[in-house]
């Protein structure tokens, strides 16, 4: 299945394009099929974001070309053979889908080396190939060493697809809300059934059931855990237990291959312990600070940084922190408890084009990438812009092995109070996130509301 936008939203798109670059040979390269075991048993085939984004087909070993100079589009690749589609059955004629994305020229992969040696000396540009396969194909094709593809990357073609697929167009925000909206539904399933006694793997199954029932698919591997303070927990592996709580990051990927990413953050049982109020009320404080504050020309970091003040006020007011905030935020010593960024932009892919690179997609050259721990992970800095799509996630980690290098380091130990940290040793982890579409006035949540607060969390899973 291919579903595509309207051959004229491709068209349109590759003419902005072209218009930005001015000249030269723009290289698209798509994905190949990815073996799992062993040569025939694949991963679901998930099509490159930039060849998808301008020539919309969702298929394996397609290239595609834009010779700006001389006004030449060509996809390359091949029609089943009659053996290959005993097995894949019958699939329509390459040049009728690259019609329908508004291509007429469509030739055999085996012409690729030599149609890019007929260029001579034009400029061609590429983008940062993350598949092994695609850059051994580059190094083949341009004659030079792999370990020298990476150097050679276009930053002006970079830059030009990051400036249009920042800005989210009228269909586009559909399939966004289209995608979360899935996520939410997979979200009530998850809110629903949890209970104590069962594995994390159970629940992972429910909602990845969800997603694939709606005819989407998953944006990225869920995090389903009772441990939240690992921040990426894949392991699944857990029973849940009374009293605690248990973090849901997940989100799905629409049938046209947009990203919706949702966290929650719930009890076990059907309350919070008192402890765990406190601390979800914090994080829902510096949610809530930090989507009024979003709106064009605020810089993301800004955002960033008020929704750490918020989470350095909550605790201490519990007597976790202590001393002047802003020196503790300015020298990162809320990092103990919120090592990650605010929020990244969200598109085709989950983090939307991080494939090529952070500094290009959430940074600028007068804004440059912290290296200050906590900081540096923050994925967006630069000023927000109507028309983008962004998420904000704030939360609070307790990590035992962290608090531990910290305390035995005596780390900034006039803004934490170490006596008090060590009551939330095996407290865990909270976030809250959702998805935001910038607007002219500030920040509008994509899709429908899911129970945040916690009264509607509580309510929620007193009906279980």
């Amino acid at each position: 299945m291919n579903e595509i936008f309207s051959t004229a939203t491709y068209k349109k798109r590759r003419s902005r394009l072209k218009e930005i670059m001015g000249s030269g040979v723009l290289l698209f390269l798509g994905n190949e099929e990815s073996s799992s075991n062993f040569k025939d048993n694949w991963y679901p085939f998930r099509q490159d974001s930039c060849f998808l984004y301008f020539f919309g087909l969702n298929m394996p070993s397609l290239v595609a070309i834009i010779d700006i100079d001389n006004d030449l589009e060509i996809i390359f690749g091949d029609d089943l053979t009659t053996v290959e589609s005993i097995w894949q059955g019958t699939h329509t004629p390459l040049s009728d889908l690259a019609e329908a994305v508004g291509v007429e020229k469509v030739m055999s992969k085996t012409d690729i080396a030599q149609f890019l040696t007929s260029l001579k000396d034009k400029s061609i540009h590429f983008l940062p190939p993350y598949r092994p396969e695609n850059t051994q194909k580059l190094a083949s094709w341009i004659k030079k060493p792999w370990d020298e593809i990476p150097s050679l990357v276009s930053v002006d073609f970079i830059k030009a697809i990051v400036s249009l697929r920042s800005i989210k167009s009228k269909e586009e925000i559909e399939e966004l809300t289209k995608a979360v909206n899935i996520s939410v539904r997979m979200h009530q399933k998850l809110m629903s059934e949890a209970k104590a006694g069962m594995k994390e793997y159970e629940l992972l199954g429910m909602v990845t059931g969800e997603a694939l029932a709606a005819g989407g698919s998953l944006s990225f591997p869920p995090i389903i855990t009772i441990e939240g303070q690992i921040l990426h927990y894949h392991n699944y592996s857990n029973t849940l237990t009374e009293g605690k709580m248990l973090l849901g990051d997940f989100g799905a990927e629409s049938s046209m291959h947009y990203a919706g990413d949702i966290t929650r953050t719930i009890p076990v049982g059907d309350r919070f312990s008192d402890s765990q109020r406190e601390i979800y009320q914090i994080v829902l404080d510096a949610y809530q600070g930090a989507v009024e504050a979003a709106k064009p020309g605020v810089k993301f970091i800004d955002v960033h940084l008020l929704a750490c003040r918020k989470l350095a006020e909550g605790l201490k007011g519990l007597g976790v922190m202590r001393g002047d905030l802003d020196e503790a935020v300015e020298k990162g010593a809320h990092a103990l408890f919120f090592q990650c960024g605010l929020g990244h932009m969200m598109g085709m892919d989950v983090h939307d084009m991080e494939d090529l690179g952070e500094e290009y997609v959430g940074y600028t050259d007068e804004l440059q990438k912290s290296d200050q721990f906590g900081l540096k992970s923050l994925r967006l800095g630069k000023a927000l812009e109507k028309g983008f799509v962004i998420t904000i996630e704030p939360g609070i980690y307790f990590i035992p092995q962290l608090i531990d290098q910290w305390q035995a380091e005596n780390l900034h130990s006039e803004y934490i109070d170490y006596e008090v940290v060590a009551k939330y040793w095996d407290f865990g982890g909270i976030r809250i996130e959702d998805g935001f579409l910038i607007t002219e006035t500030g920040a509008q949540l994509i899709g429908d509301p899911l129970p945040i607060t916690l009264k509607e969390v509580e309510e929620w899973r007193g009906k279980i």
